[in-house]
C-alpha cells in the first residue's frame, strides 16, 4: 500500500504546472529546448496582460511539441536563466516554416515587454535573418533570468521543433540545411530535365507525367522546409500558406496520372481507373479549397487524400507487379521507399523517434530514391517496347521470307517484274550519276567562289590602301601648279624690272623687293617643298603597297621555295589594313625565323582567312566600339625543327561543339552571303599538304586562338 500511494503522488506531481527553468552558457551549443516551453492553459484567446497576471500553464515534457490543429492562437512561456559572470546574446529558431503567426515577447524592463511578430503573413524582406525557419535575438545579462512569452497562431498542424544556440552554431547548421536542400533541389531538376528530353524524343506522356510530377513534389518539399517562400514568392504572403497544399495536391494528382500511364491501367486494371479518377477529383476539391482560402479543411483534404491514394496506388501497382507486368516492380520498390520515408517522418513528428538531420530529410531522401527507381522503371518499360517493336520486325521480316518463296515459284511472272524493275534501276542510276555531276559542279563554283571572295577581298584592301597615298599626290598637284605659275610670273617680272629703261639700280632693287614682299617668295618655297615631300610619300608608299602585293601574292607558288614567313605575315596585314579597322588594336611579336620550305603563297591565303576570321570575330563582340584585339606571334618550335604561327583575338569565340567542324568543307556559322564555308577547309588543306598542324583554342566570349606548325624543311 505504500508503494501505491507513493505511485499515486508521483503522478500528481507529475501531473501539477511545472516552471521549469533553462539555465545557460556561454558555449553556445544549439539545444533542442521544447521541454523546457510551458504551455498557457487558461482562457481562449488572451491579451498579454492575461498571459502574464496568470499562472495556467503546463509543461510540455516534450523535446518536439506536436500540437495537432487549431483555430486559436496558442501561448507559451520560455524561462531562461544566465548563471555567467558576462551578457550572452543567443538566437531563438523555431524550425517549422509553416506557421502562419509567431510572435515573441521580450521584457524589455520596468514590467514592460516589447514584441517582434514574424510568420508566412508577412512578406519574406521583413525577416532579419533570411533563412526559412523563424529565429529571434535573445539578449541575457550576466547573472540575470528573463521570461519571454511566445504567441502561435497557424492553420496547419502546429509543430515545435524549437533551437537555443549562438549566431555561429545557427549559421552553420543552416548552411547544412541549405546544402542538402541544394542537393536534392539539383537532383529534381536535374530528374526532370534529363525525362523532359527523354519525352520529347520518344514521345511518350508518360514521361510528361513524370517530369510533372517530379517538379511538383519538389515544390512541395521546399515548401515544406519553407525554400520556396524564400526564393519563389517572398513578397507573396497570401500564396505562401497556400503553396504547399496547392503543390501537394498537384504532386499527388500527377503522381496518379503518371501511375495511370506508366502501370497501364486501361490494360492490367480498367476498373481501378474509376477508383484512380475519385482520387484525382479529391485533389482538385483540395486545391479548390485553398483557393477559397479555406486552409485548415483544404489541408486536411490534402493529407487524407494522399494517405489514402499512397496505400492503393501501392496495392494496385503490387497486383500488377504480380500479373507479370515486369515495370511494375519499379513503381511497387519507388512507392514503397517512399511511404517509409513519409512513415519515419510522420513517427519523428509524433515523438515516437528523435528529431535529427535523418528523420527531417527523410521524406526527401526517399522522394530521390522513388524518382531514381521510377526513372529507370521508364526506361526498362520503353526498353520493352523496343523489344516488342523487334519482336513484330522478326515476324513482319518471316512474313516477307515466306512472301519470297512464293514469289519464287511464279518464274514467269517474276522474269518480266526484275525487267521492268532493272529499267527503273538504270534510270535511277542515270538520275544519280546527274545528280553527282551536278554536285561536282556545284562543289567547282563553291571553290571558284571562295577564290573569288578571297580575290574581291584582297583588291579592296589594295585599291583602298593605294587610294589613300594616290589622292595625296593628287591633291598636290593643283596647288603645285599654282606655285610654279607664279615662280614663272616671278621671273618674268624680275627680268622687265631689269631691263627697263629710265630706272637706277637702285630702283630696280626696290621695286623687286616690294614685288617679292607681296607675292611673299619666302612662305611659296616653304610650300613647294612641302608639297614635293607629300608628294613623294605618296609614291614611296604606293610602292611599298605594291612590294606587300608581290610578296602576298608570289606568282611561283606551284613550287616549293624557302620563305621569310614573318615577311608574309606583314605583307597580309598591309592587306587587310582596310579591314582591320582603328578600333582594332593589332600586337606583333615576331621571332628570329629561318626563311621556310613552303608554298608561300598558299600560306599567306591561309593566314589572310584566318585574320578575316578573327576580325569577323571581334567586330561581332564589339561592333564600332573600341576594345577589339588582334596578336599575332611567331617563334622556334620546341624541337627547333619547325616554326609556328599563333594567331589569336578577343572576339566571341567558338563553342566546343562546333570547333571539330570547323574545318569541314561548306561548314559555316556566318550569315547567308557572308561565307562559303570553305576557307578555313583550304587553310586545314594547305596545312596538311606542308606535313604541318593546326590547332584551335577557344573559349566562348572570351576569344580564339590559331596555331599553325609547319617543319622548316619539307620531307621528299
Amino acid at each position: 500500500m505504500k508503494c501505491w500511494y507513493l505511485l499515486i503522488c508521483l503522478f500528481i506531481l507529475a501531473c501539477l504546472p511545472s516552471h521549469a527553468q533553462l539555465t545557460v552558457d556561454h558555449s553556445g551549443q544549439r539545444l533542442l529546448i521544447g521541454h523546457w516551453l510551458e504551455r498557457y492553459t487558461g482562457s481562449e484567446n488572451p491579451t498579454l496582460s492575461t498571459v502574464l497576471s496568470s499562472s495556467s500553464f503546463q509543461s510540455l515534457r516534450s523535446e518536439v511539441p506536436n500540437l495537432g490543429t487549431s483555430s486559436a492562437a496558442i501561448w507559451f512561456r520560455l524561462p531562461i536563466k544566465n548563471n555567467e559572470e558576462q551578457d550572452i546574446d543567443l538566437l531563438l529558431e523555431i524550425a517549422y516554416p509553416l506557421l502562419d503567426e509567431i510572435e515573441l515577447y521580450s521584457p524589455s524592463g520596468n514590467g514592460a515587454y516589447q514584441s517582434i511578430k514574424l510568420g508566412e503573413h508577412q512578406n519574406f524582406s521583413n525577416r532579419k535573418y533570411k533563412v526559412p525557419n523563424y529565429v529571434f535575438d535573445i539578449h541575457l545579462p550576466r547573472k540575470s533570468e528573463k521570461v519571454f512569452f511566445l504567441r502561435i497562431k497557424s492553420t496547419e498542424q502546429i509543430i515545435l521543433p524549437i533551437y537555443l544556440s549562438s549566431e555561429r552554431q545557427f549559421m552553420s547548421q543552416m548552411n547544412n540545411d541549405s546544402l542538402i536542400s541544394g542537393i536534392y533541389i539539383g537532383i529534381v531538376f536535374i530528374m526532370a530535365i534529363y525525362n523532359l528530353f527523354l519525352f520529347f524524343s520518344v514521345r511518350d506522356k508518360g514521361y510528361l507525367y513524370y517530369v510533372l510530377y517530379v517538379l511538383c513534389a519538389g515544390i512541395t518539399q521546399m515548401g515544406i522546409k519553407g525554400y520556396s517562400f524564400q526564393y519563389l514568392w517572398p513578397s507573396w504572403p497570401y500564396f505562401a500558406t497556400k503553396g504547399p497544399i496547392i503543390f501537394g495536391c498537384l504532386s499527388g494528382l500527377s503522381a496518379l496520372l503518371f501511375a495511370d500511364s506508366f502501370l497501364q491501367l486501361q490494360k492490367n486494371a480498367p476498373r481501378s481507373r474509376r477508383i484512380v479518377k475519385i482520387f484525382i477529383t479529391l485533389f482538385m476539391i483540395g486545391i479548390a479549397l485553398a483557393l477559397i482560402n479555406l486552409i485548415q479543411p483544404a489541408f486536411f483534404v490534402m493529407q487524407v487524400t494522399t494517405g489514402a491514394g499512397s496505400l492503393f496506388t501501392l496495392y494496385l501497382s503490387y497486383r500488377i507487379m504480380i500479373s507479370g507486368y515486369k515495370p511494375a516492380k519499379y513503381f511497387v520498390y519507388g512507392w514503397t521507399v517512399l511511404l517509409l520515408g513519409s512513415v519515419v517522418f510522420l513517427l519523428k513528428d509524433y515523438g515516437l523517434l528523435d528529431y535529427n538531420n535523418f528523420t527531417s530529410y527523410a521524406v526527401q531522401i526517399a522522394s530521390v530514391i522513388e524518382m531514381a527507381l521510377l526513372s529507370f522503371g521508364l526506361a526498362y518499360s520503353i526498353n520493352m517496347l523496343k523489344q516488342d517493336k523487334e519482336a513484330s520486325r522478326l515476324r513482319e521480316l518471316a512474313i516477307s521470307l515466306e512472301n519470297e518463296r512464293l514469289i519464287r515459284e511464279q518464274n514467269v511472272l517474276l522474269e518480266e517484274k526484275v525487267s521492268e524493275r532493272t529499267h527503273e534501276l538504270k534510270e535511277a542510276n542515270a538520275s544519280l550519276q546527274l545528280t553527282l555531276t551536278h554536285l561536282k559542279e556545284a562543289q567547282s563554283q563553291l571553290v571558284e567562289a571562295e577564290k573569288m571572295a578571297s580575290l574581291g577581298q584582297l583588291t579592296a584592301g589594295v585599291a583602298h590602301e593605294i587610294n589613300n597615298p594616290i589622292n595625296f599626290v593628287s591633291s598636290n598637284v593643283a596647288p603645285l601648279k599654282r606655285d610654279i605659275k607664279m615662280m614663272w610670273n616671278t621671273l618674268a617680272e624680275v627680268e622687265r624690272i631689269a631691263f627697263a629703261p629710265g630706272l637706277s639700280d637702285q630702283e630696280k632693287q626696290l621695286q623687286i623687293k616690294k614685288f617679292k614682299d607681296d607675292l611673299d617668295l619666302d612662305y611659296l618655297k616653304t610650300e613647294v617643298d612641302f608639297l614635293l615631300k607629300g608628294m613623294h610619300d605618296g609614291a614611296h608608299r604606293t610602292a611599298e603597297i605594291v612590294k606587300s602585293l608581290r610578296i602576298f601574292s608570289r606568282v611561283d607558288e606551284d613550287t616549293l621555295k624557302f620563305a621569310d614567313i614573318n615577311e608574309g605575315l606583314a605583307s597580309t596585314l598591309v592587306i587587310l589594313n582596310s579591314l582591320i579597322n582603328n578600333t582594332i588594336k593589332v600586337g606583333k611579336s615576331y621571332g628570329d625565323l629561318p626563311k621556310v620550305e613552303c608554298h608561300a603563297g598558299k600560306l599567306n591565303q591561309v593566314f589572310l582567312n584566318i585574320i578575316t576570321n578573327a576580325v569577323y570575330a571581334i567586330n561581332k563582340k564589339f561592333g564600332n566600339n573600341s576594345g577589339g584585339k588582334l596578336w599575332i606571334e611567331t617563334g622556334l618550335a620546341d624541337d627547333q625543327l619547325g616554326i609556328f604561327v599563333k594567331i589569336a583575338d578577343n572576339g566571341i569565340g567558338i563553342p566546343k561543339n562546333i570547333q571539330e567542324r570547323i574545318f569541314e568543307p561548306f561548314f559555316t556559322t556566318k550569315d547567308v552571303g557572308e561565307g562559303t564555308g570553305l576557307g578555313m577547309s583550304i587553310a586545314y588543306n594547305t596545312i596538311m599538304k606542308h606535313h604541318g598542324k593546326i590547332i584551335v583554342e577557344s573559349e566562348v566570349g572570351e576569344g580564339t586562338a590559331f596555331i599553325v606548325q609547319i617543319p622548316i624543311q619539307q620531307k621528299n
